[in-house]
């Protein structure tokens, strides 16, 4: 009976899918998750998009402030033939050889609160004609720019309004990604677990099976047992053997999903260890929702989907009709010298209003108006209802968290029962008080107990970082997850 308990001791503390001479390095759940966010994929997707979207905020920033531009067309050079019209009517072409060039500097600026644009410009013009040798030139010495739409959509006032909605949102879908990405790396941990917890539990009955079958045939030889529970073992011992080779040909398989994963390139085997130490605090179902309407991505969602709606309603009104006013004031001249330029040059003013107005389009603007109205109702109820499903999950979370911590502890102590049972039915066999199906029967309880151990474990797990990902809240350490006034990156 010794030798059968220490056979069996070696065989579960020896894994059989180690290979002789590589180096083993044992992994938590946390030693996954870290690797997970740091290195994974995944997480190197997330981090592109968060940069992205960093860049994308910046381009908004830049709209609203003054651009310096320096334009023009030099040189512009032109030789062909031209019509020319005639006295009589008729046509005769004549050749050229000009050059028109032309440079402008001017600083624009963004008017956000009307959605106009003011600019200061400068420009020089300079005319050759090659045949004629004429040489002149033009320039507007100063000027001052106003182009400012009238009872139109102003694009500048609702970016202002959805822009840094997008962005904060943006900043908090960051951290709800590796949040998610904690929850697949519990995931592909526990596949790896179970697969290991498999292996040691196929082993363990392998060698348990060997050493019945021995004893059932030396019984048979001897006339105290029968045939058929020879047969019996026997078919048991085969199944246990089959259950090996499929047990390492799993645990394979989801080794290899996790190195994918999580971005482990290393030929070292790794062991995993089991996360039975739980952190011990308790969530409050008020504070899960005050978390989650605080910090979770979804709400300020649910603002610029809103402020969405409303852009849309503004846009079909803008569109209506259109009018624009420009105008602008400087001073400009022309010589046939640069210093002609700057001597006693000419006041400039220009006032100019366009407008388009529709005198019949057949209901074309209310057809607009009508569905931009439409849809922002359509936009106020589905948020209202996404917001009651979201406070359900959060709802459903808590609860379904606080039911697993108590399912751990009773699976745990029931692990620990049918692995005590389990041992006095084997020592009652070996003494013959019972007979080979209720030790196999012993034998299954004690593998779904510990089975199902492992389960709890893996709900609880999920659950946990269900929970960080939807409240983006550490309730163990207590401390937000995210925090609204940290930037994504540093400006350069």
């Amino acid at each position: 009976m010794n030798k059968l308990f220490a056979l069996i001791l070696a065989l579960v503390m020896t894994p059989a899918i180690v290979a002789l001479g590589q180096t083993t390095r044992n992994f938590s759940l946390e030693n996954i998750i870290q690797r997970a966010k740091a290195q994974s994929p995944a997480s190197l997707q997330a981090e592109t998009r968060k940069e992205n979207r960093y860049w994308q905020y910046r381009f908004f920033k830049s709209n609203y402030n003054p651009q310096v531009r320096l334009n023009g067309n030099v040189p512009g050079f032109n030789r062909d033939f031209f019509p020319v019209v005639q006295e009589d009517g008729t046509l005769a072409f004549r050749e050229r050889a000009q050059a028109n060039t032309l440079v402008n500097l001017g600083m624009e600026q963004p008017i956000a609160l009307t959605g106009g644009n003011l600019s200061i410009n400068t420009n020089l013009n300079q005319f050759n004609d090659f045949d004629r040798s004429i040489t002149e030139y033009n320039s507007t010495l100063f000027n001052v720019f106003l182009n400012q739409p009238l009872f139109a959509f102003n694009q500048l006032k609702w970016d202002q309004e959805v822009e840094p909605l997008r962005y904060e949102e943006s900043k908090r879908e960051y951290v709800e990604e590796m949040e998610f990405i904690s929850r697949i790396a519990v995931d592909r941990f526990f596949a790896v677990l179970d697969a290991q917890i498999n292996i040691q539990i196929a082993q363990f009955n392998l060698a348990n099976n060997d050493t019945i079958y021995k004893i059932e045939l030396g019984r048979y030889n001897i006339g105290t047992t029968s045939e058929d529970k020879l047969l019996q073992v026997e078919l048991q011992l085969l199944r246990s053997e089959q259950d090996v080779s499929q047990a390492n040909l799993d645990l394979e398989t989801a080794k290899l999903q996790l190195r994918t994963f999580i971005g482990i390139n290393e030929e070292d085997e790794f062991l995993l260890t089991l996360p039975d130490a739980l952190p011990d605090f308790s969530v409050r179902l008020g504070e899960a929702l005050e978390y989650a309407r605080n910090n979770r991505s979804d709400f300020v969602a649910f603002q610029r989907r809103k402020a969405e709606a409303e852009q849309e309603v503004a846009r079909a009104r803008g569109q209506r009709f259109q009018t624009n006013l420009t105008a602008s004031i400087g001073w400009n001249n022309r010589g046939f010298d640069l210093g002609d330029l700057y001597e006693d040059p000419n006041s400039q003013q220009r006032v100019n209003v366009s407008f388009n107005v529709p005198i019949m389009d057949w209901g074309r603007n209310k057809a607009r108006m009508r569905t931009a109205m439409a849809n922002q109702r359509l936009n106020d109820y589905i948020i209202a209802q996404d917001e009651i499903n979201f406070e359900q999950e959060i709802i459903t979370e808590v609860r379904r968290f606080e039911m697993l911590k108590g399912q751990v502890n009773i699976t745990r102590k029931a692990d620990e029962v049918a692995q005590a049972r389990y041992n006095v039915a084997q020592n009652r066999y070996l003494i013959g008080k019972i007979d080979i199906t209720n030790l196999n029967i012993a034998l299954e309880e004690k593998d779904r107990a510990k089975r199902s151990y492992v389960a709890a474990l893996r709900s609880f797990w999920s659950a946990y970082y269900d929970l960080r990902r939807l409240t983006l809240y550490d309730f163990s350490q207590n401390r937000l997850l995210y925090n609204p006034d940290s930037e994504v990156f540093e400006t350069n």
